[in-house]
C-alpha cells in the first residue's frame, strides 16, 4: 500500500473464516464467574453475567490461536503460573470496547479553542501537557494535534506535547500506524484532510494516513488503569472519554481522583457525554458539560 509521500505501508490484513455460532464452543458458569473476578481485578472492568454471551464469542480468537478446543482449556492455561504471565496482555485486547471518531463530541474541540487553550496559555509560558486516556485507535489523539497545531499556527509562542494512552497493546500498534478507511474522516473538515491526511495511492483501497509530522507529535505508551500512574509530571489537560463507562462506581471515583491528582492546577479534564462524576468529591467545578477545572 502506498501513500501520496511514496512510503509504503507493510501492515497486511488477514481474514479469517467465521466459525458458525451453533458449532462454537459454550462457556460454562464457572469459567464466566473467574474470567469475570480476573477481568474486574485486573482491569477494572465490569463483567456482568449479561456480558457472557459477548466474552464466549470473543474468546473464540484466542481459543483458536492456542489450539484450545473449549473455554475450559483456556481457563486452565490462563490461571497457570506460566499462562498468566503470557496471556494477560492478549485477553485485554480481546475484552476491551475500542470504538471511537475523530472530532468525537467536537463540542469539546470547539471549547478547547475557544477557551481552554488561551486560559492556559496566558498563566503558562511553557509548553503545555496534554494527555489521551484511553487513547483507542488514535483518532482521538490525532484530533488533538489537529486543533493545537492549528492554535499554534496562530499562536507562535505556543508549545505542547502530547502522551496517549491505551490498555490494549494491538490497539495502540493500530494507533501508531495510523492508517484509517477513507469513511472514518469524512467529519474532518477539508482544509485539515488535505493539510494532515495522505490518501492512498491505490484506488481500490480508500484508506488515509495521518502525516509524519503529526505521528511523531504523539507519544503512545501501553498503561493500565488500575496500576500507579509510571509518570510524575502533571498534565494540563486530560481527555479520558468513553472509558469509565466500563467500570463500576467505586472505581470510577478512584480513577477520577487520580486524574485530579495529576492535573496541574487549573487544569481541565474532559470526559464523555455518557458519564458524570456527580456526587463525587473531587477538586474540580464544571465550566462546561462534561468538562471540569482543578480548582
Amino acid at each position: 500500500m502506498v501513500f501520496k509521500n511514496g512510503k509504503k505501508d507493510k501492515k497486511k490484513s488477514k481474514s479469517r473464516e467465521q466459525v458458525p455460532v451453533s458449532l462454537m464452543p459454550k462457556m460454562t458458569d464457572s469459567d464466566f464467574g473467574k474470567f469475570s473476578k480476573l477481568i474486574k481485578e485486573e482491569f477494572g472492568i465490569k463483567m456482568p453475567p449479561s456480558k457472557k454471551t459477548m466474552l464466549e464469542a470473543r474468546l473464540q480468537k484466542r481459543l483458536r490461536a492456542l489450539g484450545f478446543s473449549c473455554h475450559s482449556q483456556y481457563c486452565d492455561f490462563l490461571f497457570s503460573p506460566g499462562g498468566f504471565e503470557r496471556e494477560l496482555a492478549s485477553l485485554i485486547d480481546v475484552v476491551t470496547t475500542n470504538t471511537t471518531d475523530f472530532f468525537r463530541e467536537p463540542k469539546h474541540f470547539e471549547l478547547l479553542l475557544s477557551t481552554v487553550l488561551p486560559d492556559l496559555c496566558q498563566r503558562n509560558s511553557r509548553p503545555l501537557k496534554v494527555w489521551s486516556a484511553g487513547c483507542s485507535s488514535g483518532e482521538e489523539p490525532y484530533t488533538l494535534c489537529m486543533v493545537l497545531n492549528e492554535f499554534a499556527e496562530k499562536n507562535p509562542s505556543f508549545k505542547y506535547s502530547l502522551m496517549a494512552t491505551d490498555i490494549s497493546t494491538d490497539i495502540l500498534r493500530k494507533a501508531i500506524n495510523a492508517v484509517y478507511p477513507m469513511s472514518k474522516v469524512d467529519v474532518v473538515p477539508m482544509a485539515l484532510k488535505k493539510k494532515y491526511l495522505l490518501k492512498s495511492k491505490d484506488r481500490a483501497k480508500p484508506l488515509v494516513r495521518v502525516v509524519p509530522a503529526l505521528r511523531n507529535k504523539v507519544d503512545f505508551r501501553r498503561l493500565n488503569f488500575m496500576e500507579p500512574f509510571p509518570f510524575k509530571d502533571q498534565k494540563d489537560i486530560i481527555f479520558c472519554r468513553n472509558v469509565v463507562i466500563y467500570f463500576d462506581r467505586a472505581t470510577q471515583y478512584t480513577l477520577f481522583k487520580k486524574f485530579c491528582s495529576t492535573l496541574s492546577k487549573g487544569g481541565y479534564l474532559f470526559i464523555g457525554h455518557s458519564e458524570s462524576i456527580s456526587g463525587m468529591e473531587l477538586p474540580v467545578r464544571q465550566i462546561a458539560p462534561t468538562v471540569y477545572q482543578k480548582v
